[in-house]
């Protein structure tokens, strides 16, 4: 796949662990690759600015607070949410990083630890959190709530919806029909002009449903489509 949105540059500013937050069993994303797939569904976007933007199987919140970092002038409000309680609770721990004050909260956090044990790591995480803060032009709003997606969610309209559903060893999302109940769901609080990115293992099927597929690209162990309303 050729790259249309986000040129190969060095992100590691955006590294898991540096200045956003990172745990255990926190799913990442390859910082180029989610910028190029959020590019290629905005493109397809009639709103341009003041985007709602929502993820239903956040995680830890870490792909949505890059997408913020990275286009925040073009983002009003971000949505998230996921099953797992404990999720959410740090998910709200990353997104607070699209706020001067959770910059700074993180930048003092960070010069804390160079102080007290004076690794290279994080010289290098503090130096990552004053570029971000300097290049932060605009705060974000973001909600965040627990929920089953498969199930009923919350009428949100979103403008662009982009996941990255589970898999690996949880089992029930290697089943079709959770795929198939998560895009029944979506479609069912969207607007006409929504636009969905899917991102999925290769081994993991779906079928769009009501959603028109606009592209689907495989890409290393990944595969992930783009759908409209």
């Amino acid at each position: 796949m050729e790259y249309l949105y986000c040129p190969n540059d060095n992100f590691e500013d955006y590294s898991s662990g540096r200045v956003i937050y990172s745990g255990k069993g926190l799913p990442n994303f390859p910082v180029r690759l989610l910028n190029e797939i959020y590019g290629r569904a905005k493109s397809y976007l009639e709103k341009k600015e003041n985007i709602i933007l929502y993820d239903p199987c956040c995680g830890g919140g870490y792909a949505l607070t890059v997408l913020g970092m990275f286009d925040h002038l073009h983002i009003d409000r971000i949505y998230a949410s996921d099953a797992n309680a404990s999720m959410v609770a740090f998910a709200k721990k990353n997104l607070e990083l699209l706020t001067y004050s959770g910059l700074r909260k993180r930048q003092h956090e960070i010069k804390h630890l160079h102080e007290t044990y004076g690794k290279q790591s994080h010289l290098e995480a503090l130096m990552s959190c004053e570029k971000i803060c300097h290049r932060l032009q605009k705060e974000i709003t973001a909600e965040f709530f627990e929920a089953d997606c498969t199930k009923t969610l919350p009428d949100l309209n979103p403008d662009l919806i982009i996941t990255d559903v589970p898999y690996g060893n949880l089992v029930d999302w290697t089943e079709k029909a959770a795929l198939t109940a998560m895009l029944e769901q979506l479609w069912k609080i969207s607007h006409p002009q929504t636009i969905l990115a899917v991102c999925m293992d290769k081994s993991q099927k779906t079928s769009g449903g009501r959603w028109i597929r606009l592209e689907k690209h495989t890409i290393g162990k990944r595969r992930f489509e783009i759908l409209k309303k």
